[in-house]
């Protein structure tokens, strides 16, 4: 109780994110979108960052602002493909042989997959899955072995609000995103008593490279998503690191097992 009521104290002095400075944050897809912000704002409190992504260049960029914004950061980076079993195993050995470990596993790499379910094809299918819930498992268990075998840890995957109210033309990413959500849960429950906290995040539409891709397409109507969102907008990566952050930190020690939807109140909006 002590312990609590101080930390509750600091956080609400503005500064109560100071134990995650040190910590080793694992963050996939970190080259851009929702994983650039998450490292930017994991790096303003001195964590150190492992960036996983299968862009080279898109990682170094990050790596590079990162080193800027926060001279003397340590950051490792690695390249692969979530959904590759063997690079992502590697990836959590060196960073166990380098840094004895991972405190933090922010598990945000996905796709898209807009597309009318009459026309989506296998592949289109096994990809989504492939690579939004498969890629979330494997991460997760390479994660998990080294948390629990040291009592602590806490993990956060990206989901989205389609993970839990559906859409046309989104059936394999809807399911890929729920299934997320109750991967979730699973894991939870089952690692909650080893010590390990999991939980997921549930972004709305939130403006990024993947979104202007969408639009840029055709797919994706800004100004009406706008408009159908009650506050009117689209969120912004910085708003969905800002709910990662505490959902890592020692603020949140008593959530598990969470979906958190961010979403500025779409999903509760049932009136069309």
């Amino acid at each position: 109780m002590q312990d609590s009521m101080a930390a509750l104290v600091r956080m609400a002095r503005g500064d109560g994110f100071d134990g995650l400075a040190g910590r080793v944050i694992f963050i996939t897809g970190a080259g851009s979108g929702l994983g650039r912000a998450m490292a930017h704002a994991f790096g303003a409190c001195r964590s150190r960052l492992v960036l996983f992504d299968m862009d080279v260049a898109a990682m170094e960029s990050v790596c590079n602002e990162l080193e800027a914004a926060n001279p003397g950061l340590e950051v490792r980076c690695h390249q692969g493909l979530v959904n590759d079993e063997s690079a992502v195993g590697q990836a959590f050995a060196e960073t166990h042989e380098a840094w004895g470990g991972v405190d933090v596993l922010l598990n945000n790499a996905g796709i898209s997959m807009n597309c009318p379910t009459l026309e989506l094809t296998g592949d289109q299918w096994r990809k989504a899955i492939d690579v939004n819930l498969n890629g979330v498992f494997y991460c997760a268990r390479e994660a998990g072995r080294l948390m629990t075998a040291r009592g602590h840890g806490v993990i956060i995957n990206t989901a989205s609000m389609y993970g839990v109210v559906a859409a046309p033309d989104r059936a394999a990413y809807c399911a890929s995103k729920a299934a997320v959500a109750m991967l979730t849960k699973s894991l939870a429950v089952e690692w909650g008593p080893l010590g390990v906290r999991v939980n997921a995040i549930a972004p709305g539409y939130v403006r990024t490279a993947l979104v202007d891709d969408l639009v840029a397409r055709g797919r994706m109507d800004v100004d009406v998503l706008s408009r159908r969102t009650p506050l009117g907008r689209l969120g912004t990566p910085e708003e969905i690191a800002a709910l990662v952050l505490f959902l890592a930190s020692d603020h949140a020690a008593f959530i598990n097992g969470h979906v958190a939807v961010a979403d500025g109140g779409w999903s509760a909006y049932g009136y069309i």
